[in-house]
This record gives structure tokens, C-alpha cells and sequence, in this order.
């Protein structure tokens, strides 16, 4: 069989790894713009958490909009305004101003999960959705490491101002290749017959006890009614951003004040547990793959999602690690944990969704309540460390937050997601076998 597909893959793995490396050019940043905008670290810590401000807010609303009108245009054009917003943080003259590009790049990014999600119930197999989810989610790990590798260099020689203009204008020439490369299997030239149909075939999987066909759209208040499945996918999702975002937005800093790594060497070692969760996500998601084989109806892929919180809940040992390598082996198992957590998630929501036409906003709701607890990391690290100049109560409070994480996972997230006015004589008729191009 052709695997062309794939093609598509490392196009959402494109897009994911320069939406993380906007993300990560902050934290990298952060002692040139607190240097220059004279910032205490409270001013630093919502300066890190704004663009979730904007992302949560808009991120249910993307969902929908992914949902009705496809993900070429709403993902290109949210790629197009958040490489702009970046380009723009290099010209800012003061504090305020940054903030607002990190308002606007954070509202257009949210476009990316639920496209990204969309694409792959669109494109893949069920039974390859774990390894795709893990590479689409993989970038979200790339990014910082790349990010972390060049900044040091790039900032010593020309400014904090040029990591901003450097990470917006590779997302506007990956924007070229998205809109060249991307279109429904139906409509891909490049992609063969046979594979073409092999997808149309395997993408779906009946659950059991519902309609057969693809029931129409829900809405979302109708889908969190159905059952506890969309609820405990997204509580899980949450415990999980929470760490992510304290790693994402404070470790260099915690390298350099607290581990008293020199400035030159901070990029490494931050690049080292990015680089390791990016491959241990993909190994996680193939496995899970192997092992369930295409039975993924019914929650099912919840067993590894749980396993896997409990491995981010190390992050509550990273203060008490007295040497920088040792901190990096636990942030570096951790971060795997947390990686591995979010694809297995992602690749659990789709498994349980009935509709395809519910994907987009599902995702956007999982992504909302993760970046609900995702956006208060920065600003809770920050008060921390100006009230007790160290962060063992921050590393401690991401540690517990997964214990609930993996019992959400657990206890809620199993059964289709399906509203419940949706019956055999409502759902649409089962998808014909289209002709391919």
C-alpha cells in the first residue's frame, strides 16, 4: 500500500513545530525584553500566559469554523496572521505593544488543533491515528528544541528582536506549502487511486449502540450533555497543559537562576528534554497503535493516556534534583510523559467522536479547558517565585494536577461521543465510496 499520505502528516507537523517555535521565542527572549521593558517577573509571567488569553477565547469558535468551512483556509489563514503577529513582536517600542502581538498571534493559533484534527480523521486509517496524532503533536517539542538551540546564538549576535522576525517569516514561506500541498484525499492529485479509496474505507470506525452513517452535527452543548466522554478527555488535557506551559514558559529561566547554567549553554540543555519527548511521543503513539489494532471504538486508547499522566507527575521531583544533569534527565522524562499524554488524548478524542462533522469543535473545547489551566502555569510560577525566590511549590502543584488528570482519563473518557437527540432515523446516510480525484 502507498503511503503517500503521509505527505499530509509532515505537513501538520510543519505547522505545529513554527506555531510552538512563536510560542517558545518568549521564554528565550525574556531576559533582553525584561532587560530593555525593565519587567519584574509577575510582568513576565502574563506576558508568558497572554496569547493563551486570546487562544482559549477563540479557540471553541476556530473548532466550529473548521468544522463548516474546511481546514485549508482556516488553518492557512490563521497561519498567515500569526506569522505576521510574530514578525510584528520584533518591532514593538514598549511592553504593552508585545503584549498585544501576543494577543493576536495566541487568537489565530488557535486555529491549528482543531485543524489538525480534522485532517487526520479526514486523512488516515483509524488504525494509524496514534502514530499521526503523535507526529502532528511532536512538533509541539521540535519547536522549543530548535527554538532553544538557535536563539542563544541569534540573540548574542543580532538582538532579541531578530528571534521574532526569524520564526514569523519561516511560518509565511510554510504557509506556501501548505496551501500548494493540502486538499481533501478526493481531491489530491498526487495521491493514488488505491490509496485514495484505502482511506475512504478504514478513516471510520462504527461505534457500538449508535446509528450507523455519520450522525449530523451536534453542537457543542449538546455533545458535553451526552455522556462523560468530552469531559474527561478535556480534564485530562488540562492537568496536562499545566505542566506543559510551566516547561514551555520558565525552564530556561530555571536553568539559568536556579541550576545557575551559563547563559550560553542554556539553549542545550533546554533542547535536550524537547528533543527526547518529540521522539517519545511517536514511539507512544505507534504502540498504541500495534497494541489496539485499529479497535479503537469505545475508549480503549484511555488506558495509555492514564499511564502516561502518571509519568508527567516526576515533574515534582525536578527541585530536588541537585545537578543540572539530573534536572534535565527528569524534566526530559517528564516532558515525554507530557507529549505522549496530549497525542494519545488527541488520538482518544477522535476515537470516540461519532461524527466527523463534530470533530473540529470537540477539539476546540479539549483545547479550551486545557488552556484554561494552561495559561494560569506562567502567571502562577511567577507569583511564586517573587514570593519565595525558588519554584518547588510550582513544580509540586504540576505534579499533583496529574494524579487527576490520569483518574479523569480513567473514569470518564470511555463511549462515544454522540449527542443524545441523535437517532438511527436522524443520522445521515453511510458515506458513499467517492470516486478519488
Amino acid at each position: 500500500m502507498d503511503s503517500r499520505r503521509y505527505r499530509i502528516a509532515f505537513l501538520l507537523l510543519g505547522m505545529s513545530l513554527l506555531s510552538y517555535v512563536d510560542r517558545a521565542t518568549i521564554s528565550f527572549a525574556a531576559t533582553g525584553i525584561a532587560h530593555d521593558f525593565r519587567l519584574t517577573p509577575v510582568a513576565l509571567g502574563f506576558l508568558f500566559s497572554s496569547f493563551l488569553w486570546s487562544y482559549s477565547a477563540l479557540v471553541v469558535p476556530m473548532g466550529v469554523m473548521v468544522d463548516r468551512f474546511g481546514p485549508k483556509r482556516i488553518a492557512g489563514l490563521g497561519l498567515a496572521v500569526w506569522s505576521a503577529a510574530t514578525v510584528a513582536g520584533g518591532l514593538v517600542p514598549g511592553y504593552g505593544s508585545l503584549l498585544l502581538t501576543r494577543l493576536v498571534m495566541g487568537g489565530a493559533e488557535a486555529v491549528s488543533n482543531p485543524s489538525g484534527a480534522r485532517v487526520v480523521r479526514s486523512w488516515f486509517p483509524a488504525a494509524e491515528r496514534g502514530i499521526v496524532t503523535a507526529l502532528f503533536n511532536s512538533g509541539s517539542y521540535v519547536g522549543p528544541a530548535l527554538c532553544a538551540l538557535i536563539a542563544g546564538p541569534l540573540i548574542a549576535a543580532f538582538g532579541w528582536r531578530s528571534l521574532f522576525f526569524l520564526s514569523g517569516v519561516l511560518g509565511l514561506i510554510w504557509l506556501l506549502f501548505w496551501l500548494r500541498m493540502f486538499e481533501q484525499p478526493e481531491r489530491a492529485r498526487w495521491l493514488g487511486e488505491g490509496e485514495c479509496q484505502h482511506i475512504l474505507a478504514t478513516r471510520d470506525t462504527k461505534q457500538p449502540g449508535h446509528a450507523t452513517g455519520y450522525p449530523k452535527a451536534s453542537g457543542l452543548l449538546r455533545l458535553l450533555r451526552a455522556g462523560p466522554g468530552l469531559w474527561g478527555v478535556a480534564v485530562t488535557q488540562g492537568c496536562n497543559v499545566y505542566a506543559q506551559y510551566l516547561f514551555l514558559t520558565w525552564l530556561p529561566s530555571y536553568l539559568r537562576h536556579v541550576l545557575k547554567v551559563p547563559t550560553a549553554n542554556v539553549g542545550f540543555w533546554a533542547a535536550v528534554p524537547y528533543a527526547v519527548a518529540a521522539a517519545a511521543c511517536i514511539v507512544a503513539g505507534h504502540a498504541s497503535d500495534r497494541l489496539l489494532r485499529g479497535r479503537v471504538a469505545g475508549g480503549g486508547r484511555r488506558l495509555a493516556v492514564a499511564a502516561m499522566a502518571c509519568i508527567v507527575a516526576t515533574v515534582a521531583a525536578i527541585p530536588f534534583a541537585h545537578t543540572t544533569t539530573m534536572a534535565i534527565l527528569l524534566a526530559a522524562l517528564s516532558l515525554s510523559g507530557i507529549a505522549s499524554t496530549t497525542s494519545l488524548n488527541f488520538a482518544l478524542l477522535n476515537d470516540i467522536v461519532a461524527s466527523p462533522s463534530d470533530v473540529g469543535v470537540c477539539m476546540g473545547f479539549v483545547v479550551l479547558v486545557g488552556n484554561l489551566f494552561g495559561l494560569t502555569a506562567p502567571i502562577v510560577t511567577g507569583y511564586v517565585v517573587s514570593t519565595t525566590g525558588g519554584y518547588t511549590a510550582a513544580f509540586l502543584a504540576a505534579g499533583t494536577l496529574q494524579i487527576f488528570g490520569a483518574a479523569s482519563a480513567l473514569l470518564l473518557s470511555h463511549g462515544a461521543i454522540v449527542a443524545s437527540h441523535i437517532s438511527n432515523t436522524d443520522a445521515a446516510p453511510p458515506p458513499r465510496t467517492r470516486e478519488c480525484k
